[in-house]
């Protein structure tokens, strides 16, 4: 290592030092937030200097406050004004949602009345809650593909995988396990059997898994235990899908909220179309009518493109991430679409494209 970077630190000692997991640090890198001081050309491994663990430190702070990436960037790398008008209008609003909150809470509690051979491994109840949640809604509902209505799971000492398609869309959840024992493994469970599994995991602080071949799962806490189905069929090979992506070639985070109320504001369209330019992101109706969204806060590539998607599809996947904003990377018209989130580095959903009509052609300017 040459002088110029031997003082850096690696993607995982800097995030210890910070408090920001490297899933998050790839995350502001690639919304080109916090960009690492070094890049290796070979190996592609990102360094960071001890210099801007300061930036990184406000950035998780701010982050963990609520704020969107937007708001973020313009406390970073705005004025002292704007950056405290930002500030001072995010406040606000906490103090008033969490007063409404209050609210709803206290009425709420005012009504309630008073009053061997296998592999085990162990999760936290609220995270196997949330997994169900977000993956399963990508399962299929097709009687003649049965095994699309069963969402896959993947075990091993290190990682437990949640799997969910419909063709259309593909979502996956990690989760690691706070125990783990016995060899790797694999299983399908139908869609609404895993969240109704989760429904009744949430509020136990650990959940176990008791894996074995030829048994139902075994899934117990110590509010009781249950026996769930294991179903049968040949899941898609999802790997294999991932692994042939093309890197992206755009990218835009957006507010997700703001995106979801986008493709609702264009009704029962069967498709609309998201079209990238040089800074902001239009969802449109095929025929050319726009449907009012907030423009994107980072954009990468000036080239605009044009892509459809079936609006309840893409809404989904948006209603199933967490966190204000979203990263969204495409890589060719015809591709899908990656959804990420920094808010949660484990969720990950891939949304396929629908074919859009040519654009109505400009007409011609009448000469002065």
């Amino acid at each position: 290592m040459d002088d110029s970077t031997s003082d850096l630190l690696g993607i995982g000692a800097f995030g210890r030092r910070v408090g920001l997991a490297p899933s998050a640090l790839r995350f502001y890198d690639d919304c080109r937030v916090l960009l690492p001081a070094h890049v290796d050309p070979v190996t592609g491994y990102r360094s960071y200097s001890p210099d801007q663990q300061p930036r990184a430190t406000l950035l998780r702070g701010l982050r963990e406050a609520g704020l969107a990436l937007a708001d973020v960037v313009a406390v970073l790398d705005g004025t002292p004004e704007q950056a405290r008008a930002v500030l001072e209008r995010h406040h606000a609003a906490v103090r008033e949602a969490r007063r409404a909150t209050d609210a709803a809470l206290g009425a709420a509690l005012e009504g309630l009345p008073p009053g061997p051979g296998g592999s085990e491994f162990t999760l936290g109840g609220a995270e196997l809650a949330s997994a169900a949640r977000q993956v399963a809604p990508a399962a299929g509902r097709d009687p003649a593909h049965p095994v699309l209505g069963r969402v896959l799971v993947e075990f091993d000492r290190d990682e437990v995988r949640f799997v969910a398609t419909d063709r259309y869309r593909l979502s996956l959840r990690t989760l690691r396990p706070r125990a783990a024992a016995g060899p790797p493994g694999r299983l399908l469970i139908d869609a609404d059997t895993l969240v109704e599994l989760g429904a009744w995991a949430a509020r136990a602080a650990e959940v176990t898994l008791v894996a074995r071949p030829g048994a139902p799962l075994t899934v117990r806490h110590p509010g009781g235990a249950r026996e769930v189905p294991v179903a049968g069929g040949a899941f898609p090979a999802y790997r294999e899908v991932l692994a042939a992506l093309p890197g992206p070639s755009h990218r835009v985070v957006v507010e997700r909220v703001a995106l979801i109320a986008a493709l609702g504001a264009c009704g029962d369209a069967p498709a609309v179309a998201l079209e990238l330019g040089r800074d902001r992101l239009l969802v449109t109706l095929p025929d050319g009518t726009p449907a009012p969204i907030r423009p994107a806060a980072v954009r990468e590539q000036p080239e605009p493109v044009r892509i459809g998607f079936d609006p309840a599809v893409l809404g989904a996947a948006l209603e199933a991430g967490v966190g204000p904003d979203v990263l969204l990377e495409f890589s060719e018209v015809t591709g899908p679409v990656l959804v990420r989130s920094a808010d949660q580095g484990s969720f990950t959903t891939l949304v396929m494209p629908v074919a859009l009509p040519p654009a109505a052609p400009t007409p011609p300017r009448t000469p002065a």
